[in-house]
């Protein structure tokens, strides 16, 4: 998967036109969550808002958040984050580009939770938090979707996916933006003080989630489509690449696409069964579950792409988002051309 033109930089902040809504949608995390925050909470905390959090009626958490496993997830995603930014700038990938900038929101839930460690029935920093927390995934998603039709592109092999490679990344986008605005919609009215709003907010919120899933179980499902089919339908295809260390192989690649996968799918499935329960119920009122079913499958899911960085397994992948459809009858991967 070497190639020996170089792949010529790019500003980070050139954004193709199927990113920019992402980074609206960024932004409209950002703008909500100050807004929220900016709500001053008028009620006075029990005496036993430290020593009995699971009966403070005032603590959204219902527990007292750990601040050494909040240092310990902020470190690992930031420095995550910040290998990446690296990565991201001297090798290319900006099919990553989404994913890097979710890392970085999603280190600021964590950081929101020493805030709520000290103030545990602050209703405006439990809204920041919930925003980063359960939205910036949406991101990372985005870059799933994209890192696919590069695949696709590279390999020309553009008849084993259901929808085109051009158009894969909008379409699943599109699925991504539209169910990333119905949970932040929900999670907006979910803080409504009226009663019969807010629990209309949370039915709202709880929609998005089940959506999210599909749309990306429906990814997964076409992802595994594609390998399985080049794999059994185009052996020349599939051992393009034999010749190259297994960290240079394509296939490696593919199989990092499906673990990422696997560890959101995870995580979706857990929030649903969670938002399910109530905001109060069990999943979302303990802690362990929230760092072993959300934070660790999420963690696995964007750090997995460190030593397998798509900007260095393909050099040219930046410069495959501008190919068209491959032309009828040509089958040769950019791979075998680039050999050739």
């Amino acid at each position: 998967m070497t190639s020996s033109t170089s792949t010529p930089r790019r500003s980070l902040l050139t954004l193709s036109s199927a990113r920019r809504p992402i980074a609206w949608a960024a932004l409209a995390i950002l703008f909500a969550s100050l807004v929220s925050s900016a709500q001053a909470d008028d009620r006075t905390p029990p005496p036993w808002e430290f020593t009995d959090p699971k009966h403070d009626p005032y603590n959204p958490l219902q527990y007292i958040a750990n601040n050494t496993l909040s240092a310990i997830a902020i470190s690992l995603v930031l420095f995550v984050a910040l290998l990446q930014t690296f990565m991201l700038w001297r090798q290319g990938g900006l099919c990553m580009l989404a994913m890097v900038i979710g890392e970085y929101t999603w280190s600021v839930g964590f950081g929101t939770r020493f805030g709520l460690h000290t103030q545990p029935d602050s209703q405006g920093i439990y809204i920041a938090y919930y925003l980063f927390i359960v939205l910036s995934p949406c991101a990372f998603i985005a870059s799933e979707y994209m890192l696919l039709g590069r695949l696709a592109r590279y390999l020309k092999s553009h008849r084993h996916l259901l929808i085109p490679p051009q158009r894969i990344t909008i379409v699943f986008v599109v699925s991504d933006i539209t169910t990333f605005l119905i949970q932040a919609a929900g999670a907006l009215l979910s803080i409504s003080k009226n009663q019969k709003l807010s629990k209309t907010g949370e039915h709202i919120f709880l929609a998005g989630l089940v959506l999210q899933l599909v749309s990306f179980a429906l990814f997964i499902i076409l992802a595994l489509r594609f390998l399985y089919r080049i794999k059994t339908m185009d052996p020349h295809v599939w051992t393009v690449d034999a010749a190259q260390p297994w960290h240079r192989d394509w296939r490696t690649l593919g199989a990092v696409l499906i673990v990422s996968s696997i560890g959101i799918l995870v995580r979706c499935v857990y929030r649903v069964i969670e938002l399910s329960q109530g905001y109060r119920g069990h999943l979302a009122t303990t802690e362990a579950f929230f760092y072993a079913l959300d934070s660790l499958p999420l963690f696995i899911a964007v750090a997995v792409y460190t030593p397998f960085w798509p900007g260095r397994m393909i050099p040219t992948i930046d410069q495959l988002a501008k190919m068209d459809k491959a032309p009828a009858g040509d089958e040769r991967s950019s791979a075998e051309e680039t050999k050739a």
